[in-house]
């Protein structure tokens, strides 16, 4: 009698290990805080480094956080599929390290573009306490709209505010409610958290195209066969466009994108000083 044998069975040891873990800290994660009891998004998600809730063990946490179980399994679904291949030619250790460091790369990427991006705001908002008028406040809502709207606030209420404000700028205490609206976007926004083991996913993806560029993989939208390099190459693209078109803003694009930019050098220098790379 054939016996049911699972294919989680023959998964080498550190990529089931990193499946359990980000199961169990995802299923950790909905019952603390569905109970209101801590949270752990706020804890060990990463945060931006202005922010009140950022620690530096966040560039290694967030990796095992996820926003939702449609995050967990494509991400953990895409390691087990080409991170148990890439283990099983590398050896654990090896593997172990790819994965950490393009995570760390993808967020430190992250991290760099969050910087470019908010920076302009802070210093704007400084600008505006400095000097209080209705024309700056006007001037910052049209310019940061966009990012205002993605930390959701209620751009019809402010742009009704900012334009009541230039129609009477006596108004008493208009500059102190110019001020707390400012102050609540620049704190939303450094305080959105980064969860997901994406970037080093990426990663494991992008070596995956490198060893074996012409396995052949099958797509599920459009339903059609693809080489492995090419696969590689038009995601990698695709995060490219989105991320610099600003599309799909809740999505950290350029981390996906540095974990497949840290994992191209590190393999290209692995192949270089190791005879047998492959």
């Amino acid at each position: 009698m054939n016996q049911f044998r699972s294919p989680f069975a023959n998964t080498p040891p550190v990529v089931k290990n990193l499946v359990i873990i980000n199961v169990i800290v995802f299923i950790a994660t909905w019952v603390f805080e569905s109970r209101g009891m801590i949270s752990l998004t706020r804890i060990l998600g990463l945060h931006y480094f202005e922010s009140d809730y950022f620690f530096p063990h966040q560039f290694v946490t967030h990796m095992f956080m996820h926003g939702g179980i449609t995050h967990l399994f494509f991400n953990m679904f895409a390691l087990w599929m080409f991170g148990r291949v890439l283990e099983n030619v590398w050896g654990p250790r090896r593997f172990l390290s790819y994965f950490f460091i393009t995570g760390l790369g993808a967020a430190a990427l992250h991290t760099f573009v969050n910087f470019m991006e908010i920076s302009p705001i802070v210093k704007a908002f400084e600008s505006f306490n400095n000097n209080p008028t209705p024309e700056l406040f006007s001037q910052f809502v049209n310019r940061f709209q966009g990012s205002m709207k993605n930390v959701g606030m209620n751009i019809p209420a402010i742009m009704e505010f900012a334009n009541d404000w230039l129609e009477k700028p006596m108004a008493i205490g208009a500059s102190n409610d110019a001020k707390e609206v400012l102050n609540l976007f620049v704190t939303k926004l450094k305080n959105i958290p980064t969860v997901g083991a994406s970037g080093a996913v990426f990663g494991v993806l992008l070596a995956f195209g490198m060893l074996f560029p012409n396995t052949r993989l099958m797509l599920l939208f459009p339903p059609i066969p693809i080489k492995a390099k090419y696969f590689v190459l038009g995601y990698g693209l695709l995060e490219l466009y989105l991320g610099l078109s600003g599309s799909a803003s809740n999505v950290a694009h350029f981390a996906h994108l540095g974990g497949m930019i840290f994992g191209f050098f590190m393999i290209k220098y692995w192949n270089k000083h190791s005879k047998n790379f492959f």
